[in-house]
């Protein structure tokens, strides 16, 4: 049998290369070194006009007009070329100019030029409803073209392997025989069977081309190499494309393809492949030599033998290719010898034995050379392999641990050192694990010292029997780094206290705690009051240094009955679970807050004093899950801080409810102005002396439908701090100006006070909104007086400024709200364009001669007067006031004493008929 074996190896080869596409390859291979070996000139009978690089630079960019290509066709007659070949589209009309003058030259020409055809394959639906038997579209030349000229295909065929080997002659088309461009430059015109294979042995570079601007120009040496030859017109420049893949890894236009298959056909180069009888006479002469020279040669005079046979066989194929254009397979033999070769190798080396010595070296330089410590046992779990890098993890060298038990080294988290451990117990638990095969064990150095160690247990089975491997690897700083990360990711970065992520997770461990054992929760959130100032004064490094005490101090004040979090800014948790946490939350409440008034934070040269406000909330006494619990803290904390701040509120139902109607009236009120729920009423406002109507204070009201009548104390707060107020404003202005006008052109021209919040100039340009109204509504502007508050001129000062001295050149006047009940300095009536002050009605109410208050009005009036500011009173409710008022020089005066804000038709009722009628009497008495 075994005499057998290099036969049977030879056949399974070649089987092998017959089904794979080897012998195809390889046949491929040995044909184009014949061809690169014996090259051939060109016969010279074809001319190349190319369309070059430097002709497209020349002429301009592709495609070029038809005009050209009529004079190319008459230079080239002239020129004394017998046959013209166009590799161009003309299938498509270009303008009617060009196409009429390349009909004319193909006229002169007398059929002797040549244009391309394509075949267009098809695509889309018609490519998925098309038959076998459909008849391909094809691109053919103009119809004014082909009766002065002959088609001819120019597709050229690529094989899987993506080069071009072979060439078409023609197809039949719609029942008629077309030629391909290659068979009508060698003048073959007539039906063939099949594709031809090129002779790529024909150097591409011997085809004589020239540059089709040379021919334009008639350059006289490119014009000389014309006479009597065949001129192909074709695209040789790399941006054009059509370039195609050949044998030897060329890489050639179309244009030369073409003129290789012409060449091919005229040298009578047509390749033809033998029968493949002498294919397997060959096989069969090869297997004779090898069985015979294995039983009479050495291995050395055998392998002379079969590689001379190879060689010679080579050879032969390659003069047979040269001189008579037959290309022997010689593929088959080739695989033949090499596989009688590799029999002859098996035969004298001992595979086995080199497999396995290449197994142990590569796995000793592998073992030797792993960054991870390899420890390897045997059955008996004593060291049978340990590596340098097993050394610098635990300490001990080579020979101290060859032959020691496992154990010694390492321990699993359960087991006492000396405890049995081995690598054959610890593989079936690990294969069970998560992690396959990886399992962390507890290592111990050389020095005594533990440390976390991870190891990938393995098996196989040995010449000695089965051996056991664990690759080692100390994660010390992997844990170390993980416990790292941890820690970042769970506590705030500048104070160290827990972050939201750890206070949320605490808090759900906590209230499922407080669920199973019917306990209790309690939530406190905690916010600096006017923390921002600080920033501002003393920069974010104060601001940080700040944040950091305060964290200190509640982490104190805590101790160890809760959880203390820094949620963002100046925002602080507190959680605090048990039977009594509600109660403990009150008084953990009351005593920081005692706290923090009492208390001054030494930040750099600076002693701060800052305020808490705190919210409470419980579980279950006030929700069921964390984020309820979350949100009743955080309204809790925002009604602390609406009522002074420096305080703590325990969340109870009412303040949600409030918060929901305050939602829902909010929800209302933008939907009020479309549905003309808004009014707008008017309050007078009349000269002291004599009672004169001067003006009067519009002021806005909202017909709820379900509440009634609500004044603006009942919305107005909530429009300011809204998204609606500066529409809502607009409104108001627009209004009032409107209904000024009317009353203007009824002959009351009044002055019109219009409330101006700090919305509207924040939300853009409160000079251009105002000339954009008064243009619209036509409404005098000396007659327009916008009454604006001190927190106008506190929120950005310089702005205000700029906007009202706008204001003020439209001719409006300016009036100063509230007088006297805030924080504005004096230097803001030096400061800004004022006309009026408006004394707050605080002081007018219970106005009373001696009083503080009378002597706070006479401070404002006398100011007032200095500055030539004009002066009006609000909250006139009585005779006496108008007296007093008058005697310290008041002269304008607005409230219920003269009436409250009315309607607009009770308005005009009550005052403007009123003044006309009066008017009318004064004109009777004067007449």
């Amino acid at each position: 049998m075994k005499r057998y074996q290099p036969h049977i190896l030879v056949a399974c080869l070649l089987v092998l290369a017959l089904l794979t596409g080897l012998r195809g390859t390889l046949q491929d291979a040995l044909t184009d070194l014949r061809f690169r070996t014996f090259p051939r000139p060109a016969s010279g009978d074809i001319v190349l006009v190319a369309i070059d690089s430097p002709s497209i630079r020349e002429v301009g960019v592709w495609p070029w007009p038809r005009t050209l290509h009529a004079d190319l066709i008459d230079k080239l007659r002239r020129a004394g070329a017998s046959d013209i070949l166009f590799d161009i589209d003309f299938s498509s009309p270009s303008n009617p100019a060009s196409d009429q003058s390349l009909l004319e030259a193909l006229k002169r020409a007398d059929g002797s030029v040549v244009l391309a055809a394509f075949k267009q394959p098809a695509s889309g639906e018609a490519a998925l409803q098309a038959t076998p038997q459909a008849t391909p579209h094809v691109n053919r030349p103009l119809a004014q073209f082909a009766e002065h000229a002959w088609p001819a295909l120019v597709n050229v065929a690529v094989e899987p392997s993506g080069v071009v080997r072979h060439y078409s002659l023609g197809e039949t088309l719609d029942g008629e025989f077309m030629p391909s461009i290659g068979s009508m430059l060698a003048g073959r015109h007539q039906v063939h069977d099949g594709p031809l294979p090129i002779d790529f042995s024909i150097r591409a570079n011997s085809i004589a081309a020239i540059s089709y601007a040379d021919v334009l120009r008639s350059n006289p040496a490119a014009i000389g190499q014309l006479k009597g030859k065949k001129a192909l017109i074709g695209g040789t420049a790399i941006e054009l494309g059509d370039r195609f893949n050949t044998p030897n890894g060329r890489v050639i236009s179309g244009a030369l393809l073409h003129a290789l298959a012409a060449e091919t056909i005229l040298q009578d180069r047509t390749l033809r492949s033998p029968s493949v009888i002498f294919a397997f006479l060959g096989l069969a002469l090869i297997a004779v030599v090898a069985t015979i020279s294995r039983r009479r040669l050495p291995i050395s005079m055998q392998l002379v033998a079969l590689v001379t046979v190879a060689a010679a066989a080579e050879l032969g194929a390659m003069l047979l290719q040269a001189k008579l254009a037959i290309v022997l397979d010689t593929s088959l033999w080739f695989i033949a010898v090499a596989g009688y070769l590799l029999a002859m190798a098996v035969d004298e080396i001992d595979l086995r034995g080199l497999l396995r010595g290449a197994e142990e070296r590569r796995f000793q330089e592998i073992a030797m050379s792993l960054g991870d410590g390899l420890v390897c046992t045997d059955q008996s779990n004593r060291v049978t392999v340990w590596n340098p890098a097993a050394t610098a993890i635990f300490g001990y060298s080579t020979q101290e641990m060859l032959g020691q038990p496992l154990r010694r080294i390492c321990r699993t988290s359960s087991a006492e050192w000396g405890g049995p451990f081995s690598i054959p117990e610890a593989l079936p638990a690990a294969l069970q694990g998560p992690d396959g095969k990886l399992v962390e064990l507890t290592g111990r150095r050389k020095t005594g010292e533990t440390f976390p160690l991870e190891a990938c247990l393995s098996s196989w089975r040995g010449v000695d029997g089965f051996q056991y491997g664990a690759a080692m690897r100390d994660i010390s700083a992997r844990k170390h780094e993980a416990d790292r990360m941890r820690h970042l990711a769970e506590h705030d970065t500048l104070t160290g206290l827990a972050n939201r992520n750890r206070l949320y997770e605490h808090l759900g461990a906590r209230l499922a705690e407080a669920k199973a054992q019917q306990t209790k929760v309690a939530l406190l959130l905690l916010d600096l009051d006017k923390f921002k100032q600080v920033n501002d004064t003393l920069g974010h490094a104060a601001g940080d240094q700040l944040l950091c005490a305060v964290a200190r101090r509640l982490d104190a004040l805590v101790e160890n009955a809760g959880l203390v979090a820094r949620l963002s800014g100046d925002e602080f948790a507190i959680v605090m679970s048990g039977a009594d946490a509600v109660e403990q939350a009150a008084r953990l409440a009351e005593r920081t807050c005692s706290t923090f008034d009492d208390a001054t934070f030494s930040i750099g040269e600076n002693g701060l004093r800052v305020n808490v406000s705190i919210g409470v909330a419980a579980y279950p006494d006030h929700c069921v899950t964390a984020d309820e619990l979350f949100g009743n803290a955080d309204l809790a904390l925002y009604r602390a801080k609406a009522t002074g701040r420096g305080r703590h509120v325990t969340f109870t139902h009412t303040i949600r409810d409030e918060v929901e109607a305050r939602l829902t009236l909010e929800a209302e009120l933008g939907h009020a102005i479309e549905r003309n729920e808004l009014e707008l009423f008017y309050q007078p406002q009349m000269r002291l002396s004599d009672g004169k109507l001067l003006g009067a204070e519009a002021l806005v009201r909202w017909r709820h439908p379900t509440r009634g009548l609500l004044s603006p104390a009942d919305f107005m707060p909530l429009v300011n701090i809204s998204s609606i107020s500066a529409r809502t404003s607009l409104w108001i202005m627009e209004t009032a100006c409107r209904q000024g006008r009317a009353w203007q052109r009824a002959g009351h021209g009044i002055r019109l006070g219009v409330n101006i919040p700090p919305s509207l100039i924040q939300s853009g340009d409160l000079a251009t909104t105002i000339e954009g109204v008064l243009k619209d509504t036509e409404f005098p502007p000396h007659l327009l007086e916008l009454e604006v508050t001190e927190d106008i001129l506190l929120e950005d000062d310089e702005r205000a400024l700029a906007t009202f001295l706008r204001v003020q050149k439209l001719g409006v006047q300016i009036a100063f709200d509230d007088f006297g009940t805030g924080y504005a300095s004096l230097t803001y009536l030096k400061k800004f364009p004022i006309n009026r002050l408006k004394i707050d009605k605080s002081f007018v109410h219970e106005l009373r001669a001696g009083s503080n208050d009378a002597a706070i009005v006479i401070c404002t009036v006398t100011l007032a007067n200095l500055l030539g500011l004009s002066v009006i009173a609000e909250g006139v409710e009585d005779a006496t006031s108008i007296d007093l008022l008058r005697g310290m020089g008041c002269e304008e005066g607005q409230g219920f004493y003269f009436a409250p804000a009315l309607p607009a038709a009770e308005f005009a009722r009550r005052f403007l008929q009123e003044t006309a009628a009066h008017s009318t009497e004064a004109a009777e008495v004067a007449a």
